[in-house]
């Protein structure tokens, strides 16, 4: 085990984003010094700083209205692996939630299942993350559909809401804010999706709909609208959602594990979620 004399536990700031950003980087991870402003400014972030005050480790929790929270972002430098010091960090990422009646969740790499397990949590359903390169298309947009702004989140959030069971409008509210971040909005509003900017890759969820028919209409209206290398995470039930990305030459990079620190019944998916936000929100 690691001897934590040496290391220095912190409660992350903003000061602390650009150190926690390199962090991500170094592990090859999509998110941004958007997200980790997020996560400190509306949830707890917390980390170690070694002798030489690096910050070699983190980890986030972030409560939703409504009796849940989200752990992500636990990362460890190399060096300082294996010792101890993940356990640590979920394990005040834990209290915290708890502290706040906040059931804990997360969305677990095949690698952290049994670490979890051990910890107590249980799987709910498997999703993954698909990967693939997109060009913007040239046809225009269907009569159901139309661009979303900031003038609709109420709608949006009202949405997101009902299908994921906690209200998470600040995060909404903060997708929609930033500067590449697109939208659509079903004109029966009935479901939307969003797209955002990510540190590799544009990042496409969470999205809402109908049925799977209406969600492949708001997927193609976001892929249509976006270039380069795409992101997207997408419960493994959604096969009519798989089969068109898989033709549109999409991969699966890796599979996830919703788990939960209490009844499996919070981990299990809405049959409206089609796309997550990320396995770091949910």
């Amino acid at each position: 085990m690691v001897v934590f004399e040496t290391l220095t536990k912190i409660t992350c700031s903003l000061p602390d984003v650009s150190d926690a950003l390199a962090l991500s980087d170094a592990a090859g991870w999509n998110q941004t010094a958007d997200d980790w402003r997020l996560f400190v400014r509306h949830g707890r972030t917390i980390g170690y700083r070694d002798s030489r005050s690096a910050l070699v480790a983190t980890a986030a929790a972030l409560p939703y209205d409504g009796g849940k929270g989200w752990i992500s972002m636990v990362l460890v430098a190399a060096p300082w692996r294996h010792q101890g010091v993940a356990t640590q960090l979920l394990g005040e990422c834990v209290k915290y939630l708890q502290q706040l009646s906040a059931i804990p969740l997360l969305d677990a790499t095949p690698a952290g299942v049994s670490a979890y397990r051990n910890a107590g949590f249980e799987a709910g359903f498997e999703l993954a993350r698909w990967e693939g390169e997109v060009t913007p298309s040239q046809a225009s947009l269907p009569d159901t559909l139309r661009g979303a702004s900031g003038a609709d989140l109420q709608q949006l959030v009202v949405l997101d809401t009902v299908v994921n069971g906690v209200g998470r409008r600040f995060l909404l509210e903060d997708f929609l804010s930033r500067d590449l971040s697109r939208a659509w909005i079903a004109r029966d509003g009935s479901g939307f999706v969003i797209t955002r900017q990510g540190r590799r890759a544009t990042q496409i969820g969470p999205l809402v709909a109908a049925d799977e028919t209406s969600a492949l209409s708001l997927l193609n209206a976001a892929l249509g609208s976006t270039r380069g290398r795409v992101f997207l995470d997408l419960p493994d039930h959604w096969t009519l959602l798989a089969k068109l990305l898989e033709q549109r030459g999409f991969a699966r990079q890796r599979p996830f594990a919703r788990m939960a620190l209490g009844p499996v019944s919070v981990a299990c998916p809405n049959k409206r979620l089609f796309l997550l936000a990320g396995p770091e929100f949910g």
